[in-house]
């Protein structure tokens, strides 16, 4: 039995769980009964139906350790009765999974978030464009130089007219001392001819140093340059 067998059998088996579960439980505990249907070695599932017959099944998997794993996308084209698997390596757990069509061709993407742990909660993204003759891989870009500067973690990603927003806090510097500073960087991430580009909507400033805000300010004139001003206007 090869690995797309073995990953189709065991989708198939959480379903059933999962059915299984929602029958001996009463309506107002559907959601505990979903998330209880995940079972060992599977760690995340969640069913993303782009279109009627149209459906991807979001898995991860692991056994001992949390820190990797491997994820898996599931295609079930219930129509034309077509069902392929797409599977990857995971860094850290699977957090979200999003439905777009992100450069309006069609052809959905389908992104995987994730969350690891060194120094920080870092993120990280996995996007796959679905179409009539396969499956194309896309490369998620880094945060540059600049948009790290007082980056620590915890990102929030969703969706809004079509693009990706990402957000997370700002702290006056990058080490284990960092103290937020109360401001955001937020991004937005298009697609076009399968290359994403990004563009940054928040106005904090990029330079970030320590006991800063993050936010562009105008300097602060001292009490010379002050006394300077008035003499010449006098």
């Amino acid at each position: 039995m090869d690995l797309r067998h073995c990953l189709l059998v065991s989708a198939v088996c959480i379903v059933l769980a999962s059915c299984s579960n929602d029958d001996k439980k009463p309506a107002a505990n559907t959601a505990a009964a979903a998330k209880a249907a995940v079972m060992p070695p599977f760690r995340f599932h969640k069913a993303i139906e782009v279109s009627p017959g149209q459906t991807y099944d979001v898995v991860s998997w692991g056994r001992g350790s949390t820190a990797v794993g491997s994820f898996a996308i599931l295609h079930s084209d219930s129509a034309g009765m077509k069902y392929t698997t797409t599977t990857g390596d995971l860094d850290g757990t699977i957090t979200d999974a999003y439905n777009a069509d992100m450069d309006t061709d069609g052809n959905p993407e389908i992104l995987i978030q994730s969350k690891g742990k060194d120094t920080v909660n870092y993120a990280k993204v996995y996007a796959f464009e679905f179409n009539n003759s396969g499956v194309n891989k896309l490369d998620f870009p880094r945060l540059t130089n600049s948009q790290k500067k007082g980056y620590r973690g915890d990102d929030n990603f969703y969706i809004k007219e079509g693009k990706l927003i990402r957000e997370f806090p700002i702290y006056d510097s990058n080490d284990k001392t960092a103290k937020p500073t109360g401001a955001k960087r937020q991004l937005e991430y298009s697609l076009r001819s399968n290359d994403f580009t990004v563009k940054q909507l928040s106005k904090d400033s990029t330079t970030v140093s320590s006991g800063k805000s993050g936010v562009n300010e105008e300097p602060k004139k001292t009490e010379k340059q002050k006394k300077k001003k008035r003499n010449r206007r006098g």
